[in-house]
């Protein structure tokens, strides 16, 4: 659940993910925190391919001259972590408080969460899944991602919280159809595999689910 200790000697606030990047002849490395503010830095110096193009044609610097496909990459980058991941994670924690109580107060952790759950996570997990069911149907140029029908920096981003949804907290396939199947596209593509791949070498094994 936490990040090793050691991260505070590279970060102050030891967390994960961080990525710490250097530039030829530069005197140190810069620290990258926050996965949205990673994947941005990424994209613009490595990835510009992930970034769908800002701007309409004669709009360039205007307000609201941006594209839809623009605007919804930015942002999903932020929505994942700054929405959907904090329902996620609320439901982990009330799983394992449930599962490690004491036997004598588990029907009472029980009943809490049962109620937490009923009054306010599902309903907004709900809330937050048919909204990203809808933005699958409208994406624009055909669909097929999030924001059109190529790759972007947004479906790099919610593969996690949506991988980790899958199957709990009423991400189901037959009541989100196209959000299910987008997902599976996610995770048949050969980067996903190979990015699996490399938590498998390290960790022994990949397991999204929360």
């Amino acid at each position: 659940m936490t990040a090793p200790p050691e991260l505070k000697k590279v970060h102050p606030l030891g967390k994960s993910p961080l990525v710490s990047i250097q530039a030829e002849g530069a005197a140190k490395p810069i620290v990258l925190a926050e996965s949205g503010f990673i994947i941005e830095y990424l994209i613009d110096h490595f990835g510009p391919s992930l970034a769908p193009q800002r701007w309409q044609e004669g709009k360039e610097n205007e307000v609201q001259g941006e594209r839809d496909e623009w605007l919804r990459c930015r942002h999903l980058m932020h929505y994942g972590e700054g929405t959907l991941m904090p329902y996620l994670v609320t439901a982990l924690l009330f799983r394992i408080v449930r599962d490690k109580s004491p036997f004598f107060i588990r029907p009472i952790a029980n009943a809490i969460k049962a109620n937490v759950e009923s009054t306010f996570l599902n309903p907004s997990l709900d809330t937050n899944f048919a909204f990203l069911e809808s933005q699958v149907k409208s994406a624009p140029d055909g669909g097929g991602y999030l924001c059109g029908s190529k790759l972007t920096g947004a479906d790099i981003l919610m593969s996690f919280p949506l991988g980790a949804a899958k199957a709990r907290s009423g991400f189901t396939k037959e009541k989100y159809p196209a959000l299910w199947n987008y997902v599976n596209r996610l995770e048949e593509r050969d980067g996903f595999k190979k990015a699996a791949q490399k938590i498998v070498d390290v960790e022994g094994s990949y397991d999204p689910s929360l």
